[in-house]
């Protein structure tokens, strides 16, 4: 395992992080104890050091294994968990992103988790209700008052993102140092805004459903009915098998999982990429952890860009297109060793 600074930051950081939304069975589907500590001791043992968590996983359970398992080496661990998802019902002010869910949100994390401070404080997901003022300000004071160290933004737009990095800088507060977003080979779209704009205010991006809800891993082009349909509870889109048989594909030529491919795909991105893993079982994870021991070659990357891409649209086709950019640089375009371009 290898480290990242995080963003902007100077925080060190694995190259994979372990996301715990499995640790704990109450939405069904989770671990047990037992096995979520297995899962933990695997990824620390591999040097893993980054554990991302949120306020609602497994009705904070998942916060609760993540305080007990780190408690004998709390200062190693970087510690990032999230909030604006609710955790009463039916009560407004036990939801979105404003100061006083912020802060009640924020105590019962420290608590469940049994630490001081949170090392990285995410804002979860967009409520569109809350003044971007409004939030800034109050995490800049959490960060003063010692309890919370570092700040990121998680599924919120772009436009949003920068406009408020902007204000924390002009005014001298806080700023995000981290993106979470949805991101693999099935969903490319935030490469249009997102991910040019992380890179070029220096934000890590820790993307999550890296293996597309498992799509990426070839078990449902595995798992077919007499009519060569795939088999599943979700609907799939024919592209996304086709684009998990090129994974497969190139898994078989390296000699590893599809998994492993998938992560490596997003992990050798540009910028600083750092993806979440996570895992139901301890033998999930080794399997994922063993894309560390291999790159993708630049020709493979190039398949698996074929197999998955998308329409970027409006402006970036637009600005792209030969014929404009004759225009705008008047045919100087190739002449011009361009450092800026992502």
């Amino acid at each position: 395992m290898n480290y990242k600074l995080l963003g902007k930051s100077g925080l060190r950081v694995s190259e994979l992080a372990l996301g715990t939304m499995t640790f704990g069975e109450e939405w069904g589907w989770g671990s047990s104890k037992e096995e979520s500590r297995k899962v933990f001791d695997t990824y620390s043992q591999a040097g893993g050091n980054f554990i991302d968590t949120a306020n609602r996983y497994t009705e904070g359970t998942s916060e609760k294994f993540v305080g007990e398992f780190i408690s004998s080496d709390r200062e190693h661990f970087v510690v990032a968990t999230k909030y604006t998802l609710h955790m009463r019902r039916d009560d407004p002010n036990f939801s979105g992103n404003h100061r006083k869910n912020m802060m009640q949100s924020l105590d019962a994390s420290l608590k469940r988790l049994k630490t001081d401070y949170i090392d990285l404080y995410w804002v979860h997901a967009w409520d569109y209700t809350t003044p971007e003022e409004e939030i800034l300000r109050a995490l800049d004071d959490m960060v003063r008052a010692g309890k919370i160290l570092y700040i990121g933004i998680s599924d919120t737009p772009a436009w949003i993102v920068s406009r408020m990095n902007t204000i924390a800088e002009l005014r001298g507060w806080t700023q995000f140092v981290a993106l979470q977003i949805k991101y693999s080979l099935i969903e490319r779209t935030v490469e249009r805004e997102l991910l040019q704009m992380a890179r070029k205010l220096d934000l890590a991006v820790t993307p999550w459903a890296v293996l597309g809800g498992g799509i990426l891993s070839g078990k449902y082009n595995r798992n077919k009915d007499e009519q060569g349909r795939a088999q599943t509870f979700r609907s799939l889109k024919e592209n996304d098998l086709k684009i998990a048989e090129a994974v497969i594909k190139i898994s078989e030529e390296v000699g590893c999982s599809p998994s492993q491919v998938a992560i490596n795909w997003v992990r050798q991105q540009p910028g600083v990429i750092i993806p979440l893993i996570g895992a139901k079982t301890e033998a999930q994870l080794k399997d994922n952890l063993e894309c560390l021991k291999f790159s993708l070659k630049n020709e493979q990357i190039a398949i698996l860009n074929e197999a998955s891409k998308i329409d970027l649209g409006f402006p970036h086709n637009f600005l792209r297109s030969d014929n404009i950019r004759d225009i705008v640089f008047g045919g100087t375009y190739n002449k011009i060793d361009n450092h800026h371009k992502f």
